[in-house]
C-alpha cells in the first residue's frame, strides 16, 4: 500500500480521469453524489448493494438448485454498480494525490469485478452454470480486493472523513481573546490560533466579527487563503463552500459544516468561544 501510495507513474491517468469527471455536467446532482444531504459521504452506503448481492450469490451457488436466485442477484448487484461508481469517481476527483493513486486502482480492481461478472451472468443465462459460478467467484475475489483498498483509503488516508471533527476537542471552553479589533481589517480573512487550533477570523462592516476552524472538513485546506464573498468563504483547495455565521457547507465536496464559534467585543478586543452545537442549527436556514 505504501509503494502504491507512492507510484507517480499513476498520476497520468490521474489527471486525465480527473478531468473527464470534474468534466460532467452534474450540477447540484455533484452535491447528492458526495453525500452533503446526508453529512457524510454517500458511496460507502451504496456499495452495500453490489457487494452484498454478489456476496449472497457466491453462497447460492454453494448450495444446490439456487441457480435462479444466484443469477438474479448478480444482474440486482450488476444495476447497483453503475450509480455506486459514479458516487465513487465524483469523490475520488476531490482527493489528495497519494488518495487517488490507491483510488485508481480500487476502481480498477471493481471495474474488474463488474466484467467477471457481467460474464458470469451472460454464461448462467446461455445455460453454463459452472463456467458462471467460477466467473462469479473471481468477481466476488476481485470485489474483495477493491472493498480492501477502500478500506485503505477510507481509514489509513482518510478520505471522506471529517478533517475538521477534532476541533472541540483541542479547544477548552470559555471566551479565548483573539486580537484586537483593528487588528481585523473589514472583509478580509485574518489567522488566529485559539489553544491549538488554527481559526478563521472575518470582520465585517458594523465590528460583526465570525471566527470558523480554519481547516477544511473535506481535506484539510486553509480557509484562510480561500475567497470571501457574499458571507462565505470557498476553500482554495477543492472549492468547498462555507457560511462565515455558522460554518454551514452551503457547497461540496464537504459533507460537515466546519467549527463555528461565538465572538464578543471586551474593550475593543474580540473573544470567541467554540459553539458546542456547532452549526447544527444551519440546516433549518440552509438557502441553498
Amino acid at each position: 500500500m505504501d509503494r502504491l501510495e507512492r507510484n507517480a507513474g499513476l498520476d497520468g491517468i490521474a489527471d486525465s480521469v480527473r478531468r473527464v469527471v470534474r468534466g460532467l455536467p452534474l450540477g447540484r446532482g455533484r452535491d447528492v453524489l458526495h453525500g452533503r444531504w446526508l453529512g457524510h459521504p454517500v458511496h460507502p452506503l451504496m456499495v452495500q448493494l453490489p457487494v452484498g448481492s454478489w456476496f449472497s450469490a457466491a453462497v447460492l451457488d454453494l448450495l444446490p438448485g439456487q441457480l435462479r436466485g444466484a443469477r438474479a442477484l448478480i444482474g440486482v448487484g450488476l444495476a447497483a454498480a453503475g450509480p455506486a461508481a459514479v458516487a465513487g469517481w465524483v469523490d475520488w476527483a476531490e482527493l489528495q494525490r497519494q488518495q487517488m493513486r490507491v483510488g485508481l486502482v480500487h476502481a480498477a480492481a471493481n471495474i474488474t469485478a463488474v466484467a467477471l461478472y457481467s460474464g458470469s451472468l451472460a454464461a448462467r443465462i446461455r445455460g453454463r452454470s459452472g463456467l458462471g459460478k467460477a466467473l462469479g467467484f473471481a468477481g466476488l475475489s476481485a470485489v474483495s480486493l477493491g472493498g480492501a483498498l477502500g478500506g485503505h483509503l477510507a481509514y489509513r488516508q482518510a478520505a471522506g472523513a471529517n478533517h475538521s471533527e477534532v476541533v472541540p476537542h483541542l479547544v477548552t471552553l470559555g471566551w479565548h481573546e483573539i486580537g484586537a479589533v483593528a487588528d481585523f481589517p473589514v472583509g478580509q480573512a485574518v489567522r488566529r490560533h485559539i489553544d491549538d487550533v488554527t481559526v478563521l477570523v472575518v470582520r465585517e462592516s458594523g465590528n460583526k466579527v465570525h471566527v470558523l476552524a480554519d481547516r477544511c472538513s473535506h481535506m484539510g485546506g486553509p480557509l484562510t487563503e480561500g475567497v470571501i464573498a457574499d458571507g462565505c468563504v470557498q476553500c482554495p483547495w477543492h472549492g468547498s463552500v462555507f457560511r462565515l455565521a455558522d460554518g454551514w457547507n452551503v457547497r461540496g465536496p464537504a459533507t460537515a459544516p466546519q467549527p463555528a464559534f461565538d465572538t464578543r467585543i471586551t474593550d475593543g478586543h474580540v473573544e470567541a468561544c467554540l459553539r458546542l452545537d456547532e452549526t447544527r442549527a444551519g440546516k433549518t436556514t440552509d438557502a441553498a
